[in-house]
């Protein structure tokens, strides 16, 4: 089965606004692609990615959509496909988390981090799944944190994105006959605004880190672009951790 990426590729980036999305949507540019990213509240930083992205000369477009409304998950695969002609990657990259001890948790907090990093997850999967020919590649973003070392206060977090796990796998055996990869990459401590280098929680992670250092949003999307690419079309239903060694 031929599974050649048909160039320019097309990407749609879930949470594209700032942090890995937003270097995943630029990176995935500068590869050849064309990309749709999403955002909820952040429109203006959006609209820098979209920027960045068509000073690649790539096409972009930002489109609002918040990944905890079911119709909004599924949809807005359909909507990048009117905007760019095609899918042939989708990163899986929105996410969502609260932190504190399993007594403090509402049902509100536990529906919207289920509904973000799970079902809107998917969702998107299922409706990719429809619209992607041979070559296409599905990556989901997880935590190699509390994927591998939880600690006190992050249970429902690790819970949520411990899910994609048991998604990945047999779905790449699902569309695996379709020549469609699918794959989860586990980052450690990256710097973000969610997760800052310079935070409160900092020194502890760095210290926990075999590398002594956060990783940056570059060394992330530069993982994601890989898995993206022609290179990396044997390479499905896996989990990729890229952690500085902090499970090591």
């Amino acid at each position: 089965m031929n599974s050649t990426l048909p160039t320019p590729r097309t990407a749609l980036v879930t949470g594209g606004s700032r942090g890995i999305g937003a270097a995943t949507a630029l990176r995935l540019a500068r590869d050849g692609a064309d990309v749709a990213l999403t955002y909820v509240r952040d429109e203006r930083g959006a609209k820098e990615v979209v920027a960045a992205v068509e000073a690649t000369g790539r096409r972009a477009v930002a489109l609002h959509a918040d990944s905890a409304d079911p119709e909004a998950a599924a949809s807005v695969v359909h909507r990048a496909v009117e905007s760019l002609g095609r899918l042939d990657i989708l990163v899986n990259n929105a996410g969502t988390g609260v932190l504190g001890p399993i007594g403090t948790l509402t049902p509100a907090d536990v529906d919207r981090v289920l509904a973000v990093n799970v079902r809107a997850v998917f969702l998107a999967c299922r409706a990719a799944a429809e619209v992607m020919e041979s070559g296409g590649r599905i990556i989901s973003v997880g935590t190699a944190l509390s994927r591998y070392a939880g600690g006190p206060g992050s249970t429902l977090y690790a819970m949520s994105k411990s899910a994609l796990s048991g998604l990945t796998k047999p779905l790449a055996r699902e569309l695996g006959p379709r020549g469609i990869t699918v794959n989860l990459v586990q980052p450690g401590a990256v710097d973000t605004d969610m997760n800052p280098a310079d935070g409160p929680y900092a020194d502890g992670q760095r210290a926990a880190n075999a590398l002594h250092r956060f990783g940056t949003t570059a060394e992330i999307a530069a993982l994601i672009s890989y898995l993206a690419g022609e290179e990396a079309a044997f390479v499905t239903g896996a989990e990729l951790v890229v952690d500085g060694g902090h499970a090591a």
